[in-house]
């Protein structure tokens, strides 16, 4: 049978098992896969500990983000699918349909067909992170020319893509790191500016930096008592971001913006399913990887077997770019 991850009680990265788990037929609108790699993401690890906006149903699988080949497709699907190598779009649900597994059924409607230039690892690393980043800067934050974007969590995958989206499309990117020991990095992957936030000041270095200006978009999955500082950052009129809660603690509104007209959005990528995004944030996407401005940056690999320890990595938050697990 083929093998699986899954957990029975939540925890850290240790409740994480692997399986023998039947493989099962496509429903309905469904297709199958066999499983090449998969890019991890914070959403999983909040899943196991039992702090995402999906609660397990408990056994239950996980992942979010594969790459693999479809093998066998269901009813109402075109069967041209079958033989082609395919990325998963996350956004679905973990409980129902796990990919950190050697086979997976997934619905058809989350597939994106991945460019044959891309590694395996490569493609494991795309639609999480710019999908994310493409709904809160473009279609949403319509960032511009002249626009300074700060982006926190900048050493995550999702955080190098917004550094890359932020330049094609001809704003500044302000990237946050908690010390400096990845700041260099940062910049040799194309941020603009870098601010260690436990070594410098942020709304000092966002007004140095700016001269001014402030920061007119904000793109953040931290929240928590930050938020006041990254309020006082962002200029009059803009907008933050929010796009994740890793801080784990309540979130204030910003009193820093209060009176300057500054707006605070709860994002996801999910918001990206609708019709009228959907087909133009892969098109986006499909174009930039084309043409060489988008290109993933995986920070390791590891091999099904070591599950725990990839997770592990994970949460230390010593990468600097995607985690990727390879499966066969």
């Amino acid at each position: 049978m083929p093998k699986a991850v899954r957990f029975s009680e939540l925890g850290g990265p240790e409740v994480l098992k692997l399986e023998d788990v039947p493989a099962r037929e496509p429903g309905q609108g469904e297709v199958a896969l066999d499983v090449k790699a998969v890019g991890l993401n914070r959403a999983e690890s909040m899943y196991f500990h039992g702090h995402y906006m999906e609660q397990a149903q408990l056994p239950s699988g996980l992942g979010y983000e594969a790459i693999g080949t479809v093998t066998k497709v269901g009813p109402g699907v075109d069967s041209k699918w079958v033989g082609k190598r395919v990325g998963t779009v996350p956004g679905y649900s973990m409980n129902k349909f796990p990919v950190l597994a050697e086979k997976a059924v997934v619905p058809a409607d989350v597939l994106a067909e991945v460019p044959e230039s891309l590694s395996v690892e490569e493609a494991a690393a795309v639609w999480m992170q710019y999908g994310t980043a493409y709904g809160a800067l473009v279609p949403l934050g319509k960032v511009t020319a002249g626009d300074f974007v700060i982006i926190t969590a900048a050493s995550s995958s999702v955080g190098l893509a917004a550094i890359q989206i932020v330049k094609a499309e001809g704003g500044k990117s302000i990237a946050t790191t908690r010390t400096s020991a990845k700041k260099q990095e940062l910049l040799d992957l194309g941020a603009d500016f870098v601010i260690a936030t436990e070594e410098e000041d942020l709304v000092a270095r966002v007004n140095e930096i700016t001269g001014g200006k402030l920061a007119r978009v904000v793109f953040d999955p931290i929240g928590g008592d930050g938020m006041n500082a990254l309020g006082a950052a962002t200029a009059n009129g803009g907008i933050i971001f929010l796009y994740g809660m890793l801080s784990q603690t309540p979130t204030p509104f910003p009193l820093t913006t209060f009176a300057r007209g500054v707006a605070m959005y709860g994002y996801s990528l999910v918001q990206m399913k609708a019709p009228e995004f959907y087909e133009p944030m892969k098109k986006y996407i499909y174009d930039h990887l084309a043409d060489g401005s988008f290109k993933p940056k995986v920070d390791r690999t590891f091999p099904l077997d070591n599950i725990v320890e990839a997770y592990q990595y994970l949460e230390s938050n010593q990468q600097i770019g995607k985690i990727v697990v390879t499966v066969s």
